[in-house]
C-alpha cells in the first residue's frame, strides 16, 4: 500500500516542524531525543493514562483553559505577573512549560527529578506582595495545589472533549492519580487521585477565587493578543474560542467570558474538532509505506 503524496507529506512535515518550534523552541528536536532516547525507568510506564493525555493535541485547548483558569486565583495570579514574564516571552514560557510535562511525563525518573528540582528553586525565589498588600509565594503549597488543579482539571477537560481516544472514567481517575505523582514531588500537599475528589478540591477554592484587573488584562493578552504573525491569528482565534467555551460558567463570569450556547455547539464545537484534528495530523509522523 503507498503512503501520502509526496506533497501532503511535506505539507505535514513543514507545518508539525513550526508548530513544535512553537511549542518546544529550538532546542526542542534535541530535548525530545533525549526525553525519549535515553534508557532508564520512568515515573510513568508505556501504558499509562498521563502518557495518552499528554500526548494528544487536545493539550492545545488545556493549556489556554488552564491559563484563564489559574489567572482566578489572586495571589498565583499576582506572581505570575510579576515574576513569569509571560508578556515580554510568552513563547518562551510556553516553551519552559512544555518542557517540563514532556520530561516528567516521558523521561527518564532522574530527568524527572531534576527538572521538579529546579522548577521548586526557582519557585523558591519568588514571593512578593499583591496590589491589596496580601503577600504570596510560589513555593506554597495551598498556591502549588491551585496550579495544579487547573491544569489537571483542564487538559482532563480537553482530552475528554477533543482526544483522539477518550479514556473511560476508570482510566480518568487514573490520569488524575497520575498527575498527583508529579504534583507531590513538585511540593503539593494531598493532591486528588480521582476525578471526583479532582472537583471537590476545585469547588473548595471557588470562595478564593476572583477576577483582578490583572486576571482580566492576562485574559484579553491570551485571547485576543497572541504574539503570532497575521496569517495564523484565526487559528489561534479558533483555538482560544474552543478552550473558553470548556470552561464553567463560575470561572467565566468573572474574566467576562460570556456563554453562546448556540454559536458555541453550532460553530465552536466543531471548529475546534477540526482544528484538533488538523494539529494532531500535522505533529503526527506519516504512516510508514512499508507497513
Amino acid at each position: 500500500m503507498d503512503g501520502e503524496p509526496a506533497a501532503v507529506a511535506a505539507a505535514r512535515e513543514r507545518l508539525g516542524s513550526a508548530l513544535f518550534r512553537r511549542v518546544a523552541g529550538p532546542e526542542g528536536p534535541a530535548n525530545r531525543a533525549r526525553i525519549h532516547g535515553t534508557p532508564g525507568p520512568r515515573w510513568f510506564g508505556p501504558d499509562r493514562p498521563v502518557r495518552v493525555v499528554h500526548g494528544d493535541a487536545s493539550m492545545f485547548v488545556g493549556g489556554i483553559r488552564a491559563l484563564l483558569l489559574q489567572s482566578l486565583h489572586p495571589l498565583a495570579m499576582a506572581a505570575v505577573a510579576a515574576h513569569s514574564g509571560y508578556r515580554g516571552d510568552p513563547w518562551g514560557r510556553l516553551q519552559r512549560t512544555s518542557t517540563f510535562l514532556a520530561v516528567t511525563t516521558y523521561g527518564t525518573a532522574g530527568d524527572a527529578q531534576r527538572a521538579v528540582d529546579h522548577v521548586r528553586a526557582v519557585h523558591e525565589r519568588i514571593r512578593g506582595t499583591t496590589a491589596e498588600g496580601l503577600p504570596y509565594h510560589a513555593a506554597d503549597p495551598h498556591l502549588l495545589k491551585w496550579v495544579h488543579l487547573a491544569e489537571t482539571d483542564s487538559f482532563l477537560c480537553a482530552h475528554e472533549r477533543y482526544g483522539a481516544r477518550p479514556l473511560d472514567a476508570a482510566g480518568y481517575d487514573a490520569y488524575v492519580a497520575d498527575t498527583a505523582r508529579v504534583a507531590t514531588a513538585l511540593g503539593v500537599l494531598d493532591p486528588p487521585r480521582t476525578r471526583r475528589e479532582l472537583a471537590g478540591q476545585l469547588a473548595a477554592y471557588r470562595p478564593e477565587l476572583r477576577a483582578t484587573p490583572q486576571a482580566r488584562a492576562a485574559a484579553r493578552f491570551i485571547l485576543f493578543q497572541p504574539p503570532l504573525p497575521l496569517p495564523a491569528r484565526p487559528f489561534y482565534t479558533v483555538l482560544a474560542a474552543t478552550a473558553v467555551a470548556t470552561l464553567p460558567p463560575w470561572a467565566r463570569a468573572p474574566l467576562r467570558l460570556p456563554r453562546l450556547p448556540v454559536a458555541e455547539d453550532l460553530a465552536v464545537r466543531p471548529a475546534g474538532q477540526a482544528l484538533v484534528r488538523a494539529v494532531r495530523w500535522a505533529m503526527t509522523p506519516p504512516p510508514d509505506p512499508r507497513g
